[in-house]
C-alpha cells in the first residue's frame, strides 16, 4: 500500500468523453476554455539538485515564495506562537483557532508521538495588520488534535485515535476553554495511524457535516449530534472543501490521487470518472527544489531531483473570498508538501462531469526554495484572503513508511531532516494593492443583522451567517428569508444575488422552516444552481409522495442545466411513487447519450445495493457476517487507496490487483503479509512502493480484514465432481449442502472464515520476523 501524507484510496470508473461544452462549476452559465491559462508566472526556473535544507526563519521562508505577478505572501503567525499546525478554524468574530500535533514525528521512530501533550491556540489580530499578535492556549492536553469547527461559541473537536467528538467552551472570556460536553460517542479506538484516520468536519451548504474516510455524515442540532450513514462509504484523506453550491472535494494522497469524490454527494453513493483530470498534465507536480525525500525512492523523480507527480495531495480549498482576482474564485487549490508546491486547478463542467486542469503549464501557482515549507491545508479567510498553514518541518512520513531499511531513512539521516521540528507557520496570499476586508463580529449581531451576510461576496461570511443563524435558531427572520429566497428586496439586502437566495433557501431548511411554497417558487429560478438546491432540499417531501411536489420538481424534466437534472435524478429516488419512477424512466431515456446521467443512476442503483447488503451476507453466521463488514469498512478507508474499491488496482499501478490472486486462497500467505508486510516483485511485476505490516492492529483486525478480502476477491477452487460446495462458516448453505446464496439470487462458493485464534496462532510463529516478506519466501513448500 502506498502512503505518504494521510493516506486513503481512489475510486476509478471510466466513461467516454464526449464533445461538450466547457464552463466553470461555480458558473455553469458562463463558457470557460478547456485550456485554463494564469496569471504569469514568468520563465520556468531552473532547479538546483543538491537540496539545500536550512531551517530558515520566517522572513526568509517569506522571501522563498515564487507566486505569479500581482500577488504576494504575508506572515499571519509562526513559531513560537504556533509549533506543527494542522489545521486552522475561524470563530465568527475572525478568533483563529489552529491545531497542532505537537508529537508528530519528533523523530525518524516517533517516539512519544502517541502522548497527550499537543494544543489548541487561540490567535488574535489586535491592530488589524493581518499578522496574529495575541496567542492563548485555548485547550491543551490532547492527543493529535485533527478535526476543528467553531460552532457558535463553541469549539468542535476530535482527536487522533477516537471517533468522539467534544464540545469546547471559553465561558468567561480568557480566551482558555473551561467547559468540555462530549457530543457524539463510539465506545472503540479508531484504527490505523494518524495517517488513515478521518479529517474534515466541513458544515456543508445543505447543513450536514461531512469527513474523510468514515461512512458517516452529521448534523448539529440544538447542541445534539445526528449521524446518517453513507452506504457507499465515504471517501478521501486529509482534506475536504465545499464549493459555493455545495459540491465536496475530497483527496487521497495514498492513491496518489489529486481529487475525488467531487461527482456527487456522496450520499447518493461513490462516482468516480478515470478521466477526471488528465494523468499526462495534471498528475506530475513541479517543484522549484529539490525534492530527495520521497517515499517511493528514485522512480519518484526527475532527473533535477524533483518530484516527478503528487503523493501527497492534501488540505484542498476552493477559492471562495473577495479580495484575490475575480477568475481565482471557485478555483481548485491542494497542497503537496513533499513537492513544497499549492496547485491550482480550474474546475470545469463538461457535459455535468466535473473535471481539475492545471491552470499553468508546468508550473504551480505557489512554490517555496525553503526545504522545510510543508503546506497541509488551506482556505479562504474572513478578510477574503488565502490562508495557506505550513507544518515548517523536515520529516513529512508516518514512522511506518521511515522505518530502518527504508529508502527514505538514510535519506532523513543525511540531511538531518529529524532535526526540524516545533516549527510552524500560517501564511496568507494577498493581491498587490488591495485591502484585506473588514472583521467580522458575528458573535455578538442580531439574526437580523446576519441575515444581511447571507449576500456577502465572501463565502466565509455566507457560510458563517447561515451556520451562525441556525445555531441561534431566531424563528423570527423566517419571512425575511423567504422573501431574500424569492428574490425580493428584505431588510440590509436591496437586491438579493443568486448565492443570497441560496443560502437563504439552505439557512431555512437548517432552520426547519421550508415550505413547499417556498421551494416551489425556487424552482421557477433563472439560475440553475438554486433550482438544483430547490429540487435538493424538496426530498423530504418527495419521501412522503407529495404528488404536488412531485409534480412540480418533475418540470423540470428537460431543464437546460445538466446540473440540474443529475439533481432531479438523485432527488426522485427519495420517492416511491408512480409518477416519480415515471419521471426517472424518461429523464434517463431522454439522455441516454449522456454519461453522467447514466453513470450517476449506476451509481444510485450501487448505492441501494449498499443498504441492502445484509442480503449479500445474509447467509453467513452472525459472527462472520460482523467480521467481513468490520473488515469491509477497513478496506474500503484503507486498502482501497491502492488496490482500488473493487480490489483491481488503481490506474498508477501503485500496488498490485488482488481481485481473484490465486494467493488469496492460501490463508497462513495472506496472513504473513498482513502481519508483516510483503516486498519485491509479485508475479514477475515490480511495484514501487511495498506492502507495510499491519501488525500494530489487533488480532481481531487482521482477521477482519482478512476475512472480506477473501469474501470479496477470493476465488475457492472449484468443488469435487458430483459434489455440492460448501460454504464454510454458512449454517444454511451447509446444511443444505449448497454455498450462501448472493443478492442477486446466485450461489456463491466462499473461501472459509479466518477466526481469530488462527491469527493469535501465527503471529505467535513468526514473532520473531521483523522484515516484509517477499513472494518467493511465501510460496515456498510448507514443512
Amino acid at each position: 500500500m502506498k502512503h505518504t501524507l494521510w493516506l486513503t484510496g481512489l475510486l476509478a470508473g471510466s466513461v467516454l468523453v464526449v464533445t461538450c461544452t466547457v464552463s466553470k462549476t461555480n458558473s455553469p452559465q458562463t463558457a470557460q476554455t478547456a485550456t485554463p491559462s494564469g496569471p504569469d508566472l514568468g520563465p520556468k526556473p531552473v532547479v538546483n539538485p543538491v537540496a539545500n535544507t536550512a531551517q530558515l526563519t520566517p522572513e526568509q521562508s517569506l522571501k522563498a515564495f515564487r507566486v505569479p505577478k500581482g500577488y504576494h505572501m504575508e506572515l499571519v503567525a509562526s513559531e513560537p506562537m504556533v509549533r506543527e499546525p494542522v489545521a486552522i478554524a475561524w470563530d465568527g468574530n475572525a478568533r483563529m483557532y489552529v491545531a497542532e500535533m505537537d508529537t508528530y514525528m519528533q523523530d525518524a521512530d516517533a517516539t512519544g508521538e502517541h502522548e497527550p501533550v499537543s494544543r489548541i491556540v487561540r490567535l488574535e489580530d489586535t491592530n488589524g495588520d493581518g499578522k496574529m499578535d495575541k496567542s492563548t492556549v485555548f485547550i491543551d492536553k490532547l492527543l493529535l488534535p485533527r478535526m476543528i469547527l467553531c460552532v457558535g461559541n463553541e469549539l468542535i473537536v476530535n482527536e487522533t485515535d477516537t471517533y468522539d467528538l467534544w464540545s469546547y467552551t471559553d465561558t468567561n472570556g480568557d480566551g482558555v476553554a473551561d467547559t468540555k460536553k462530549r457530543i457524539y460517542h463510539i465506545p472503540r479506538k479508531a484504527p490505523g495511524n494518524l495517517e488513515h484516520q478521518r479529517s474534515g468536519l466541513d458544515w456543508n451548504i445543505d447543513n450536514w457535516l461531512y469527513v474523510t474516510v468514515d461512512p458517516v455524515r452529521f448534523r448539529y442540532t440544538k447542541g445534539q449530534i445526528q449521524v446518517d450513514s453513507l452506504h457507499s462509504g465515504s471517501n478521501g484523506q486529509w482534506g475536504l472543501t465545499h464549493d459555493n453550491y455545495g459540491r465536496l472535494f475530497f483527496s487521497r494522497g495514498g492513491g496518489e490521487n489529486a481529487g475525488s469524490g467531487f461527482q456527487i454527494n456522496p450520499k447518493y453513493g461513490a462516482l468516480e470518472f478515470a478521466d477526471a483530470y488528465d494523468e499526462e498534465t495534471f498528475a506530475p507536480v513541479w517543484s522549484i527544489i529539490a525534492n530527495p525525500d520521497v517515499q517511493g525512492g528514485p522512480r519518484r523523480l526527475r532527473p533535477d531531483s524533483t518530484l516527478n507527480h503528487f503523493t501527497a495531495g492534501c488540505g484542498q480549498s476552493i477559492y471562495r473570498g473577495d479580495k484575490l482576482p475575480a477568475d481565482l474564485v471557485g478555483d481548485y487549490l491542494i497542497c503537496e508538501p513533499v513537492a513544497r508546491i499549492v496547485r491550482r486547478a480550474r474546475v470545469v463542467n463538461k457535459q455535468g462531469k466535473t473535471h481539475l486542469e492545471n491552470v499553468y503549464h508546468q508550473q504551480e501557482f505557489i512554490a517555496s526554495t525553503d526545504f522545510n515549507f510543508r503546506p497541509v491545508n488551506t482556505y479562504t479567510g474572513p478578510d477574503g484572503n488565502l490562508y495557506i498553514v505550513d507544518m515548517n518541518r523536515g520529516i513529512i512520513q508516518e514512522s511506518q513508511w521511515t522505518p530502518k531499511g527504508s529508502w527514505i531513512r538514510p535519506q532523513i539521516e543525511r540531511l538531518g531532516l529529524d532535526k526540524h521540528v516545533q516549527h510552524g507557520r500560517i501564511w496568507r496570499l494577498v493581491q498587490d494593492g488591495v485591502k484585506p476586508g473588514n472583521k467580522p463580529n458575528m458573535l455578538n449581531e442580531s439574526a437580523q443583522q446576519l441575515v444581511a451576510y447571507l449576500d456577502h461576496p465572501n463565502g466565509w461570511w455566507r457560510d458563517n451567517a447561515q451556520r451562525q443563524l441556525i445555531i441561534l435558531g431566531d424563528q423570527s427572520v423566517v419571512p425575511t428569508l423567504k422573501q431574500i429566497a424569492a428574490g425580493q428586496p428584505a431588510g440590509l439586502v436591496r437586491k438579493p444575488s443568486a448565492l443570497g437566495r441560496l443560502h437563504a433557501l439552505w439557512t431555512l431548511e437548517g432552520l426547519d422552516a421550508i415550505d413547499a411554497a417556498t421551494v416551489t417558487a425556487a424552482l421557477k429560478d433563472d439560475n440553475a444552481q438554486v433550482r438544483r438546491a430547490a429540487i435538493w432540499i424538496s426530498e423530504p417531501l418527495l419521501k412522503q409522495k407529495d404528488e404536488a411536489m412531485i409534480n412540480q420538481v418533475a418540470s423540470l424534466l428537460n431543464d437546460p442545466s445538466i446540473d440540474v437534472r443529475v439533481q432531479l435524478l438523485e432527488s426522485l429516488h427519495y420517492s416511491t411513487s408512480p409518477k416519480a419512477k415515471a419521471v426517472i424512466g424518461d429523464l434517463l431515456a431522454q439522455n441516454t447519450g449522456n454519461p453522467m446521467l447514466t453513470a450517476v443512476e449506476s451509481s444510485i442503483q450501487k448505492n441501494e445495493d449498499y443498504k441492502r447488503y445484509g442480503n449479500k451476507l445474509g447467509g453467513l453466521l452472525a459472527v462472520d457476517r460482523n467480521s467481513v463488514l468490520k473488515g469491509a469498512e477497513i478496506f474500503k478507508s484503507l486498502c482501497s487507496s491502492c488496490h482500488g474499491t473493487d480490489g483491481k488496482g488503481l490506474a498508477s499501478q501503485v500496488a498490485p490487483p488482488i481481485a481473484g490472486s490465486k494467493h488469496l486462497a492460501d490463508k497462513d500467505l495472506l496472513l504473513k503479509i498482513l502481519l508483516q508486510g510483503l516486498s519485491g516483485p509479485i508475479d514477475g511485476k515490480t511495484y514501487p512502493t511495498v506492502m507495510p505490516a499491519m501488525a500494530d492492529n489487533t488480532d481481531e483486525w487482521i482477521a477482519s480484514v482478512a476475512n472480506y478480502i477473501r469474501f470479496e476477491f477470493g476465488t475457492p477452487p472449484p468443488p469435487a465432481q458430483n459434489r455440492p460446495a460448501q460454504a464454510t462458516g454458512n449454517a444454511a448453505g451447509a446444511q443444505a449442502g449448497r454455498p450462501p446464496v448472493t443478492a442477486t439470487g446466485v450461489y456463491r462458493r466462499i473461501l472459509p472464515m479466518i477466526n481469530t485464534s488462527e491469527v493469535t496462532k501465527l503471529r505467535q510463529e513468526t514473532a520473531g520476523r521483523t522484515n516484509a516478506w517477499t513472494l518467493a519466501e511465501l510460496e515456498q513448500p510448507k514443512p
